[in-house]
């Protein structure tokens, strides 16, 4: 587990430092927040970005733990 938390570390620092400025909008909701202001426009986003994160880090969980249980096989 030793060698595997400095590579988790890293990839929650990026995600972390790389959702700031993204966009994960699609063209509805990028007409729909143009109309409701700045502010709400970013939590929008935010609030995008949070739902879709939920599956990956499910699907992630399962492929790590289907690995692991394979890989001592």
């Amino acid at each position: 587990m030793k060698k595997w938390a400095p590579v988790i570390l890293m990839f929650i620092f990026s995600f972390l430092a790389v959702t700031a400025e993204t966009k994960a909008q699609c063209s509805v909701c990028t007409k729909t927040a143009q109309q409701l202001g700045e502010q709400p426009a970013k939590g929008m986003n935010s609030g995008i970005l949070y739902l879709a994160f939920a599956p990956f880090a499910i699907v992630g969980y399962i492929g790590y733990r289907w690995w692991k249980n394979n890989k001592t096989a």
